[in-house]
């Protein structure tokens, strides 16, 4: 097949098509289920399971079994790059198919494992070491996750819309984070506070099962579409050993990590800290906290999609930047609105919050796939994601604990939080001119393949997307 697939300097408006919107469908559904697994487990990390799996520490000193019950959320984030170097070599050798089935019924089957648990009062120390083994399996499961999710929205999307495309794998995290709120909201509710210790807090845990059973229908769906099957083929172009990855492109690695760091952070704080400030330190109802988190999730969400869209008018790094500048003046400020304890200014500080997560979070996908090629974007967007969890979120509540702690002052937290804006603001800002304004050469990486695989039908209805980008 030796078809050109000649370059045009932009795309005509035209509407999204069926294919698209099915793979769309199938990034946001996976990325959706992926944090609310998360989302669950960091609510319940700030609520419940200091005193159900910690309980001799939370006896004797219950700011520091708070602090072990944070670092049970972070630790999963360590796994976060063996699951994506695992991902891409299963990927590779056996299909996109099994490892997107695979890391969906792991995060999954985690998350209800979780809700079984007998707790430390029942069998002891045994409690927490198999609840950080689950959440090790569902870090593991996550890190395989967001890049093929990512590229996958991203080297489909029409060239004037890739940074829209690519926020639909990001607002996977605002819509888990809004459906994990809400049915903790729901249970905190319609049970007493006897109850919810005793077995309410189980609800939202096993609930994931109906989530996994509509995330996996919806991506057989995809799975079945013309485009998807030829991005499972392309996918395994798109992997590589990490040699390869990191003796050419160690620096676009490092520079993604850290620009994903700080929204990482402030983002986690969002999930999980200030619900449970909120009601330890400043003494507010649990349901006054998660009507809140709430309300920051809906911004979260809103904010997420604007920065996708304006990164496409505007260029990935100005937005990101401009996000980075409202969180780096925000981050210290916010916390005097959240000592009020009123709910209207506590949910308006998270509320300017998310307004800084947005833009920096929404253009993330296309900004990773401009700035590695094609041969190693998969491994080089998903390892970059995977190590900024780790500097950014996956200790940031137990930091931020320590701080409050350490201090007695919660606007210290937004020295560290601001502190590392500032490091992502710096990191974004090192992007080459050059990888700014790449197009993804998607044709010319068509054409490649192509030529290396001639025994690769492709179907028609792919052949002539490709004729007209």
């Amino acid at each position: 097949m030796t078809t050109h697939y000649p370059t045009a300097p932009a795309e005509p408006a035209r509407r999204v098509t069926r294919e698209e919107r099915r793979v769309l469908a199938g990034t946001l559904v996976g990325t959706t289920i992926e944090w609310y697994d998360f989302f669950i487990y960091a609510q319940a990390a700030a609520f419940v399971l200091t005193p159900l799996f910690f309980a001799p520490i939370a006896s004797q000193n219950p700011g520091l079994a708070q602090v072990f019950s944070w670092a049970s959320l972070g630790i999963s984030f360590l796994f976060r790059p063996l699951g994506a170097i695992i991902a891409g070599h299963l990927g590779d050798k056996f299909g996109r198919k099994m490892v997107l089935v695979l890391t969906l019924f792991g995060m999954g089957a985690a998350t209800v494992l979780i809700g079984l648990l007998p707790t430390y009062a029942q069998i002891g120390v045994g409690a927490p070491i198999l609840l950080v083994l689950l959440r090790i399996l569902q870090g593991f499961s996550a890190g395989g996750e967001w890049g093929g999710a990512a590229l996958m929205a991203v080297e489909h999307a029409p060239r004037n819309k890739r940074g829209l495309f690519g926020s639909y794998p990001q607002i996977g995290v605002p819509i888990g984070m809004i459906l994990a709120t809400l049915f903790m909201f729901a249970v905190t509710n319609l049970t007493t506070k006897e109850q919810f210790l005793a077995w309410g807090w189980r609800i939202p845990f096993l609930s994931s099962v109906v989530l996994i059973l509509v995330g996996y229908w919806i991506r057989k769906a995809v799975e079945e579409s013309p485009v998807f099957k030829e991005m499972q083929l392309r996918k395994k172009e798109s992997s590589a050993p990490l040699s390869q990855l990191f003796k050419g492109n160690t620096k676009e690695v490092v520079l993604a990590a850290l620009i994903f760091a700080a929204n990482n952070a402030a983002g986690y704080l969002v999930i999980a800290f200030f619900a449970s400030y909120g009601v330890k330190t400043l003494h507010m109802q649990q349901s006054t906290t998660l009507v809140a988190s709430l309300v920051g999730g809906f911004g979260w969400l809103v904010f997420t999609m604007l920065g996708g869209w304006i990164s496409d008018k505007i260029g990935r790094v100005r937005t990101f930047q401009i996000g980075y500048a409202i969180i780096i003046l925000w981050a210290i400020p916010m916390w005097f609105l959240l000592d009020t304890a009123s709910l209207p200014l506590f949910t308006l500080a998270i509320l300017i919050l998310t307004m800084g997560l947005g833009p920096s979070y929404g253009p993330q996908s296309a900004l990773y796939a401009e700035m590695f090629p094609a041969r190693i974007r998969y491994s080089g967007v998903s390892i970059g994601y995977a190590l900024g969890s780790i500097i950014g979120g996956a200790f940031a509540p137990m930091i931020a604990e320590m701080l409050l702690g350490g201090t007695g002052k919660s606007w210290t937290i937004g020295v560290y939080i601001a502190a590392l804006a500032l490091v992502s603001f710096i990191a974004v800002s090192m992007v080459p001119k050059s990888l700014q304004e790449s197009d993804l050469h998607v044709e010319e990486v068509h054409e490649e393949f192509l030529a290396a695989h001639p025994e690769v039908e492709i179907p028609a209805t792919v052949a002539e997307k490709l004729n007209h980008k």
